[in-house]
Parts: C-alpha cells; structure tokens; sequence
C-alpha cells in the first residue's frame, strides 16, 4: 500500500504529452511569457506600504548611524593630539559607544522586519506556486517527479526567501551605505572622493562581469540537485520492488551518477565563488594602500589633519564592507534568480486542456449519458493511442472495457474523464461536449476509483472528504459503515481523527491494507454521489473476503449511476450492461453483455471460456 505525497498523485502516463490542445506558449515557449511569469514571482514578495514604510525607515536608520561613527572618531583623535581633557575625551567616547549600540539596534529592527516580509512574500508565492502546480495536467506531471515538483515549490523558494533577507539586510543597505560614504569624503576632499568614485566604478565593473559566470553555475547546481531528489524519490517509492527483483546495485549506480552530477556543478559553482572572492579581497587591499598614500600626501601638504586621515580609513573601510557583503551573498543571488527564473518557468506553464469561453454545468443530479463518437488519442510521440471510438450509454447504463494490457482502456476511462482531450472526435457527458463543461462540475459529477489508491499524511476524516468540506462526522461514520469499515474505523484510537500516512507521527495504526485503502475510495466515492462513475481495476489484487466488500459496494455504487468498468478479470464484468473490447486502440467489438455471452462466436465469449468463467 503506498502512501505518497498529494504531488504522486498526478503522475500517470510517464514521459508521454497529450497532443490535444496544446497551448500556443507551453514551456519554456518565449521569452515573454518567461519575462511575464517572473514578474509575477517579484509581485509576490511586494510588502504593503505600512511593512515598507517601516522598512525603509529602518533601513535608513541602520545606514545613517554607522555614517556618523567617523566624524566622532576624528574628533577625538584631533582633540587628543589638540590637549583636550579626560573628561571631555570621556564624553566624546561614551557618544560613540551610544552611536555603535544604536546602530546595532537599528540593523536588528531592520533584520527582523526583512525576515518577516520576506517569509509573508514567499509563503504567499509558495501558496500560489502548490495551486498552480495542482491544476496542471496530468499530461504535465507525468513528465515531472515529485522530487523535482518539490524543489520546485519549496526549494527554490526558500532560496529566494533566504536571499531577499540578505538582499535587504546586505545589498541594499551596503548600497546606501556606499552612496553616503562616497558624499562624506567628495565634501572632506573632492580629489580623494573622485579617486574612491573611480575606483568603486572599476570594482563593481568587474563584480558585474563575474557575476555573468557565477548565474549559470548556479542554475546548473540546483537543475542537479533537483535532478538527484528526483531519482531518490522514485527509487524509494519502489523500494520493495528494487529489492525483490534484486536492482540494488543497479539503484545505488545510478545514485552515485546523479551524486556526481552534483558534485561537478557544485565544485565549479564554488570554484567560480572562491575566484570572485579572492580577486575583490586583493582588489581592496591594493585600493586600502593607494587611499592611505593618498591621505598621508594630502596630510603633508597639510591640508588634512590626522584625525581626518582615520576618518578616511574608517570610510574605506566601509566602502569595501558591502561590496565584501555582495560577494558573501553573490551565492544566495545566484541561487535565487536560478530559482525565481526555474519558479517563472513552472508559472508560465499552462494548462494543455483550454478552458470554455463559456463553461457549461452538467446536470446537477441523477445519472449522466455517456457518448464517444468517432473518440481518437496520440500522445506527443504522434504514437496512436486510439482511433474512431464511438460508444453510447443511456443514463443510469454500465459499460465494460476488456482487452489486453496496453489496449487503451485506461486512456479511454481518461478521456471520460476528462484528465486528457481527444485529439479526434468528441467525448460528450450529460449531452454537453466535455470542452464546453465547466472543470468544476466535471469534477463534481464524475468520480473514478483504481487499485492504485491515494492516501495522503492525513486524518481520516481529510482522506474521505480530500480536504473539502463534504458531510459531517456522523454522515462520514454512516459511509463507512456501508462499504464495510465500521468495525476498523471503532478499532482506531482517535476515530475519524486517527492520522492516516504510515509516517513517524502516525503511531500504531499509521498504515492501511490494500483491502481497508480500496473501501476508503469507494466511501469518497459514496460520499461525492457522482452521475457517472469510472472503476479502473478496482478489485483486481484483494483477498476474497475483502473482494466481497468491495463487489457489494460497486453493486450499491452503480445503482442509479452511470458507470464506465476497466478489468482484465472478467468475472467482474457480470454486472455490466454493454461490453467494448478494445484491441490496439480500436473498439473491436461492442453490445449487450447478454447478446455477447448468448453469441459463441463473438470475441467476448471466447474469452470468458478461455478465462474459465460461467457466462
């Protein structure tokens, strides 16, 4: 029994893409589109002008302070060389002590108000980011893991939040702090201030010169780690099969290539760091030793005093302080543009099945008329899936779809669906064409149950309802009840609140039988009460006992209901209405199920005495 992430669930069909209504900019298809997302991201982490104001205001704090230290500095080194008294020097130091304390104070109101805005913008770009991620299709989560889906919504946008912290607190106040440096020494001595304005120019070129180099690294860094959660998820999910069929080795290769993979980007993203690093400390020592020749020059000529000449060190040294910054953060910056450009890219995507211009409901109650006429699918492959499909069913009739494995019967339950479009013909529900429905009631009308059963790290009550608010605890009980779990939900310790998932957290009874997860998804399905119902191999792998349960519930669940059955064992079949057999793609034969088992010589016969069941 699996147990994956809400993302797992998704993902159907591997590799392949719908052709059907393929969007004129899906990923990655223009720039624009890429430029539109990625403004959109930085739309999300705008503060309101109160959180601004503040900010601003802090930030302005924190420049201001350190802007005045020197000017004490060189006052009381002028006034010691000058005779000045104890006391008086006493005065001048603790003003400097209340200066250091107030702008430590000022740069952590600033580092708290940056945290908290930078955390309220990337929560709400993670929120919009999870539902967008949500509503693409299927066709785009077949081709993503969920490892790399979370990297996506979560990982790179801690990356950003991480560097919109250190950009407010390092960059732009470092970049204000430079600016009020360069207009203090321009007024003490305006040859000095333009050899620091010339030099500052020459350093921040050539930063903007390396940077060029350091972004792609990066972006190839967090591809690969992205890559690496990717494969480990996977290899995880099939552990049991790994090994049961003995691919350890093989498993554990191909981690050891991925962690290579890693490894390579990573060093070249650091060598590249280390370099830029080096070259500004050697940079700045080499522009400290020309300023203070320059000073003790100037100093000669006296026109400057000794205490104006520690001054200019000390604003030296606060001119190569946030440039030093810049470097530290230059990693942050590039991982976060690599992750807002990658988060762009995953905005812009965009569904491949088109929204109505005008949505459609479908019937509000009762059981929905089911018709595919002339019904044709490939995937981007241009491989046929299925071809001139035409099936009706009255409301309230079932169908059954036999064939072999790779026939096309789950793609076909799809396209009832609608999780894909018919690259042909037309899937009409409810008399309306499903590209004219409005999602929601598709949604709300139609229900499909597998063997592959999702449950997610949640309550009971959360797995039966999918987090909606459905029915009430004593209507949830009842459900349960019906399709046979009443004694296991009286057996679990917290009821409808017992956590479900199988996690640390979960306890004793975190894990469910394939059996109890198949009875779970027929009471989401009661609880839904849809107009067609979909069972795609729904008791194919349960014990007797429990297939009873389930036979009971289908029979319950079908009653009143339209319903579409996928099943290679035939026995199953014995309720259905009408029979499709379905043969590389194409409807080879289709009737009443009574009018097939009477006639010996069609396909479906034959097949029920080959499979040994009483027809």
């Amino acid at each position: 029994m699996r147990t994956p992430d809400p993302t797992t669930s998704a993902r159907v069909d591997a590799g392949r893409t719908s052709l059907a209504g393929r969007p004129p900019h899906a990923a990655g298809a223009g720039d624009e589109t890429g430029a539109s997302a990625r403004r959109a991201v930085l739309r999300h982490l705008r503060p309101g002008r109160r959180s601004a104001v503040a900010l601003a205001a802090a930030v302005a704090a924190a420049t201001a302070l350190p802007l005045a230290a020197p000017q004490i500095t060189r006052r009381f080194v002028d006034d010691a060389i000058g005779g000045a008294g104890t006391r008086h020097l006493t005065l001048i130091a603790l003003g400097y002590l209340a200066l250091a304390l107030a702008g430590q104070a000022a740069r952590v109101v600033t580092a708290w108000l940056a945290s908290r805005l930078a955390w309220d913008g990337t929560n709400r770009l993670r929120e919009n980011l999870a539902e967008h991620a949500l509503g693409l299709d299927m066709a785009y989560h077949g081709r993503r893991t969920p490892g790399e889906m979370i990297e996506r919504v979560d990982g790179d946008v801690v990356a950003v939040a991480e560097f919109v912290v250190a950009f407010l607190l390092d960059v732009v106040a470092g970049l204000l702090l430079l600016a009020g440096v360069l207009v203090v020494v321009f007024t003490v001595d305006a040859r000095l201030g333009g050899a620091l304005l010339a030099y500052c120019a020459l350093v921040g070129f050539g930063m903007a010169r390396a940077q060029r180099l350091a972004v792609p690294s990066a972006a190839r860094s967090r591809a690969e780690l992205a890559a690496l959660f990717g494969g480990l998820e996977e290899r995880l999910a099939g552990v049991e099969d790994i090994r049961a069929n003995g691919a350890g080795e093989h498993a554990v290769n191909r981690f050891h290539r991925a962690s290579a993979s890693l490894y390579h980007a990573e060093f070249r993203d650091a060598r590249i760091g280390t370099v830029i690093l080096a070259g500004t400390t050697v940079a700045f020592a080499a522009g400290t030793a020309i300023l203070l020749g320059l000073a003790a020059w100037t100093r000669e000529s006296g026109t400057l005093t000794v205490g104006t000449a520690v001054l200019l060190f000390q604003y030296t040294q606060m001119v190569r302080a946030p440039f030093e910054r810049l470097i530290d953060q230059l990693r942050g910056y590039q991982a976060a543009l690599a992750g807002i450009t990658r988060i762009g890219d995953l905005l812009a995507e965009r569904r491949t099945l088109p929204a109505p211009a005008d949505p459609l409901p479908l019937p509000a109650s009762g059981p929905l008329a089911l018709c595919l006429d002339g019904v044709g699918f490939a995937y981007a492959d241009g491989e046929p899936v299925l071809s001139d499909v035409t099936i009706a069913l009255a409301p309230g009739e079932t169908l059954g779809l036999v064939g072999r494995t790779g026939s096309g019967k789950t793609t076909l339950a799809r396209l009832v669906l609608r999780l894909y479009d018919p690259t042909e013909g037309t899937v009409r529900v409810g008399g309306l064409d499903l590209r004219d429905a409005d999602l929601a009631s598709v949604r709300g009308r139609m229900c499909v149950v597998t063997q592959d059963v999702q449950l997610f790290a949640a309550s009971v009550r959360d797995n039966l309802t999918l987090f909606r608010p459905l029915a009430d605890d004593d209507r949830l009980r009842a459900v349960l009840t019906d399709v046979g779990l009443g004694d296991w939900l009286a057996g679990l310790p917290d009821g409808l609140d017992t956590r479900l998932g199988g996690g640390p957290e979960s306890g004793p009874v975190g894990g469910v039988s394939a059996g109890e997860a198949q009875l779970l998804a027929f009471a989401r399905a009661f609880l839904a009460d849809p107009g067609l119902v979909v069972l795609d191999e729904a008791s194919s792998r349960l014990d007797p006992a429990t297939e009873r349960h389930v036979e009971e519930s289908v029979t319950r669940l079908l009653t009143g209901r339209t319903g579409v059955l996928v099943a290679h064992r035939l026995s199953s079949l014995s309720r259905v209405d009408k029979i499709a057999v379905i043969d590389r793609g194409r409807v080879v034969e289709y009737g009443g199920r009574e009018d097939l088992v009477a006639d010996p010589r069609s396909r479906f016969a034959r097949m029920l005495d080959v499979s040994g069941v009483v027809r």
